[in-house]
């Protein structure tokens, strides 16, 4: 289908260019959100005596996301999650998981605006590409961990993905043998067996 832009869309050009596209990407995205118009005499016209407007609309829209991109380009933002030793998810993060956290923090975003091409599903930062205007796109971080102390220890840079980098270093150490018997006492023990077997051999000596 060929459509004419009402503003810039990534990959596909800048407002009032005329492109081609598929009928299903015109359809269910693009005309139902305003993005564009069908590419027919009649709204060639209606572009062309409304295009100051939308010029002037589209450069207070960018105004008014470049404010907001000050505040919320690069902040990080912390989803606590179920997740085994090896960190992967008991489950995922999804796009309306971050249009939530972004939400619980003051910043009003669509699921639409939220860049991420498939779910989070391992503990560690993320970053996530948030387009709050067709023209200013900003970043954020989501840290998701299973806890709150993690979320900490990850931004410090530590990578939890292990029971040992969960727990510490001496994860394994009641699992070694030493745990369980003292050295000490199995030699001195051993000792003791001697000079038993040695005090029977002089005994059987005597009775000789």
């Amino acid at each position: 289908m060929q459509i004419i832009l009402l503003e810039r869309v990534a990959r596909l050009g800048q407002m009032g260019d005329v492109v081609n596209v598929k009928d299903g990407f015109a359809r269910n995205f693009l005309l139902p959100q305003g993005k564009a118009l069908r590419a027919n005499e009649a709204n060639r016209k209606k572009f062309e005596t409304q295009r100051t407007d939308l010029e002037a609309r589209n450069l207070e829209r960018k105004k008014e996301a470049e404010a907001v991109a000050e505040k919320l380009d690069g902040k990080i933002f912390t989803v606590i999650r179920s997740a085994a030793e090896t960190g992967q998810l008991y489950g995922s993060v999804s796009t309306r998981d971050i249009v939530e956290a972004l939400d619980a923090d003051g910043f009003k975003i669509g699921r639409n605006q939220v860049e991420l091409n498939q779910p989070i599903k391992t503990i560690g930062l993320t970053n996530v590409a948030i387009a709050l205007h067709p023209e200013v796109e900003v970043t954020v971080t989501m840290n998701v961990a299973r806890s709150s102390d993690e979320a900490e220890r990850q931004l410090r840079g530590e990578t939890l993905d292990s029971a040992e980098a969960i727990y510490g270093e001496d994860i394994n150490e009641s699992s070694r043998p030493d745990a369980f018997f003292d050295p000490e006492a199995e030699f001195e023990e051993a000792e003791g067996e001697q000079a038993g077997e040695a005090a029977e051999g002089g005994e059987d000596e005597d009775k000789s």
